[in-house]
């Protein structure tokens, strides 16, 4: 009887940690946050210093994906309205010294610019740039899973 109910009792423990997990997993794409409709104002559309889209690295990888384009102000990253990403934890937007970055070790030694946690996986979006970054040290703008160390998707700067 003990053994029937022990039994019983490890399997639910079982399920409910399962169940959990996959929650955890399945909720941003069960319940994806709005998207964002941020727009710059006239003193931060100052002169255009690069471009970008961002891709999708890992073709092989069908979560972390991403597409849009980013445009690059002297004080503002901004995240066009056709930006989008695979929803997921904890992702942020960093800007690189590195170009072509594709894989997650490619940001092993490379030093980088934390602009904020991304508010939304889709839509316009504004990142204020710290004063005195020279932004022609940073040919990319990535976005990175911190809780996993996982690349998500690069844009590579093209610069005017």
């Amino acid at each position: 009887m003990w053994r029937y109910i022990s039994v019983f009792l490890g399997g639910g423990i079982l399920g409910a940690g399962f169940g959990v997990a996959l929650g955890f997993f399945l909720f941003p794409y069960v319940f994806p946050p709005p998207p964002a409709m941020e727009n710059l104002s006239a003193a931060e559309q100052s002169a255009v210093v690069a471009n970008g889209t961002f891709i999708h690295a890992q073709p092989s990888d069908p979560v972390h994906y991403g597409s849009g384009r980013v445009t690059v102000y002297e004080k503002t990253v901004f995240l066009e309205p056709d930006f989008k990403v695979g929803p997921g934890p904890k992702y942020h937007v960093y800007l690189v010294p590195k170009a072509e970055i594709r894989a997650s070790s490619d940001l092993d030694d490379a030093m980088f610019i934390d602009l904020g946690r991304l508010r939304s996986f889709e839509g316009s979006q504004k990142y204020t740039i710290p004063d005195g970054v020279t932004l022609q040290d940073y040919s990319s703008v990535i976005i990175w899973c911190e809780q996993f160390g996982a690349l998500i998707s690069p844009a590579d700067l093209a610069f005017r």
